[in-house]
């Protein structure tokens, strides 16, 4: 994201704001998928800062994970767009719209709700020394929830982009 156009901040960026008392810190958690498997570490969350919340949840991707998907061809890598985001050194983490989880503070552990092993394995990483930008959003938003993106609603550009059920809080 370029400064001017920047909306999301990482947590740890903004020395101003902290998580809300009724809500749990889940950075350093481990996130599962839907069938329990280890998808990584919550690293960070990215902030909006005009709507003052949570929108993603900045996941360290597992090692195990980034191996299986260095052995398998996906259906991702013909995607043209797609391949800009996979496989590249230092690819290891990901976002994760902070509505497509669970999290129970009991075991300290995040669930994405609706997202099998083998999404994670085939999305898009971005390096964490970089921001990425929405094409990198829609990208992971059509990985995610390819059913919605027939219908293009993953192509705003506006304010209405986060203003979805898969950015709810949880």
């Amino acid at each position: 994201m370029e400064n001017k156009d920047k909306n999301l901040y990482r947590l740890d960026e903004l020395t101003d704001y902290k998580i809300a008392s009724n809500y749990a810190d889940v950075r350093g958690w481990k996130i599962v998928d839907v069938d329990n498997r280890t998808i990584g570490k919550v690293e960070n969350l990215w902030v909006n800062k005009e709507m003052q919340r949570v929108i993603y949840l900045d996941v360290k991707v597992d090692k195990e994970l980034i191996s299986d998907s260095r052995n398998e061809v996906h259906e991702a890598i013909s995607d043209q767009n797609a391949k800009e985001f996979l496989y590249k050194d230092g690819n290891s983490h990901l976002i994760i719209p902070i509505g497509s989880v669970n999290i129970n503070k009991d075991t300290k552990t995040v669930m994405a709700t609706n997202i099998a092993y083998s999404t994670f394995k085939k999305t898009g990483r971005y390096n964490r020394e970089h921001d990425f930008d929405r094409n990198y959003e829609r990208t992971i938003m059509h990985s995610y929830y390819p059913e919605s993106s027939a219908s293009g609603i993953y192509d705003s550009n506006d304010d209405n982009f986060y203003r979805r059920k898969e950015f709810d809080d949880v």
